[in-house]
């Protein structure tokens, strides 16, 4: 048997959402789902990315996509917000992202 060394190990990892960013995603959600605005969602990770897409219908594309990820240059994560699979902003934190949504500063297009 042997053993995979921390370099082969540190090639798989994958980045996450922390505890704390995945309960402010999904309280967002939920109002979302609540004034009924959404209905569903989808969660994938990979090595270089964390991504929470929602859905207006079970069926389409997402209406937004909210994507960390992890800057080298920087040593910092971004957060990028995707709308309707075509405007990108980015974000310095969380926070700032949630905070433009609830504000309406950012409006989804129909």
């Amino acid at each position: 048997m042997s053993l995979l060394s921390s370099s082969i190990k540190s090639n798989n990892h994958k980045l996450y959402f922390s505890k704390i960013e995945l309960s402010k995603i999904l309280r967002l959600y939920s109002n979302g789902v609540s004034k009924g605005k959404w209905k569903d969602y989808a969660l994938d990770f990979n090595k270089n990315y964390a991504i929470f897409y929602i859905y207006k219908h079970t069926l389409s594309t997402p209406d937004f996509v909210l994507l960390k990820s992890f800057e080298k240059k920087q040593k910092k994560f971004i957060y990028n917000l995707i709308l309707n699979n075509k405007k990108n902003i980015k974000f310095e934190n969380l926070d700032l992202l949630i905070l433009s949504l609830k504000d309406k500063k950012i409006k989804l297009i129909n």
